[in-house]
């Protein structure tokens, strides 16, 4: 049992699923926030602009059914706008992130190695 837990600690630490975690929970809450968008102003708008209270009344009826464009219209338009939204979001990351200061890189190991070899050789 004690190398059973041992082993699972080692699987945790070692493929970083504690940062997966975080990230894989952030996502969830930021997929709110993007429903919320698309719900709260994307949606009413659209619907105001066809004079009807929400998409799934945009369509025609074909005898006893009703065909709703709506309905099809609303998931494209909810793909566009989250693809939108998450191009805006990469690309102010990717600007936040090209403007950090990158950290000073240390000597690599072929070139710790071979001033150490130097010192050596001058003894």
């Amino acid at each position: 049992m004690q190398n059973m837990i041992k082993e699972f600690r080692d699987f945790i630490n070692k493929g970083d699923v504690v940062t997966i975690a975080v990230g894989l929970v952030m996502a969830l809450y930021f997929k709110q926030i993007v429903d919320k968008i698309i719900e709260g102003v994307i949606t009413p708008l659209l619907a105001a602009i066809f004079g009807e209270p929400n998409y799934a009344s945009i369509g025609f009826d074909i005898g006893d059914s009703f065909i709703s464009i709506g309905l099809v219209l609303g998931a494209v338009i909810d793909f566009i706008a989250v693809s939108f939204i998450l191009f805006l979001l990469i690309k102010a990351y990717n600007k936040w992130k090209a403007e950090a200061p990158e950290e000073e890189a240390g000597p690599t190991e072929v070139e710790l190695l071979t001033e150490i070899r130097d010192s050596l050789r001058n003894r």
